[in-house]
């Protein structure tokens, strides 16, 4: 199995369109796409197999006015035929590269707690402080 790890960049809009199921949680809009790309601080790494995007990994960089500048994995998203091949490793590895390259000292990345096959993947990580924390989380519907 050949998988091309690639960072997206904007105009690279046309190869998530051809993307496997449950890559994502809902279906991709080119609108929102192209403006998440374009967007300063935002970044996406994709997993490639003969022409399919069959995982993704989106991240933003949380900067604060007070502390270190910190990247948040918003999302990890693999097709459950290729999950548990490392082809998440291999992404969250190209992520937190980017993180390095844009000054975070820290990444971060939350999942529910019965997500198995997430934290797994997350506690098998080898970088210092990879622990679970105890975790409140608010949701706010701006929109009605």
């Amino acid at each position: 199995m050949n998988v091309e790890i690639r960072r997206l960049h904007p105009g690279d809009d046309a190869l998530v369109m051809r993307v496997a199921d449950d890559v994502f949680d809902e279906p991709v809009r080119p609108d929102r796409l192209a403006a998440y790309l374009a967007s300063p601080g935002h970044f996406m790494i994709v997993a490639i197999i003969d022409e399919i995007m069959v995982a993704q990994c989106a991240a933003v960089i949380h900067r604060h006015p007070d502390k270190v500048s910190e990247l948040y994995i918003d999302e990890v998203g693999v097709t459950p035929p290729f999950q548990r091949q490392g082809i998440a490793r291999k992404m969250l590895d190209a992520m937190f590269e980017i993180g390095r390259e844009h000054g975070c000292d820290e990444a971060w990345v939350g999942t529910e707690p019965d997500n198995e096959s997430a934290r797994a993947l997350y506690e098998t990580r080898k970088e210092p402080h990879g622990k679970a924390e105890d975790f409140v989380m608010y949701v706010y519907r701006l929109q009605i």
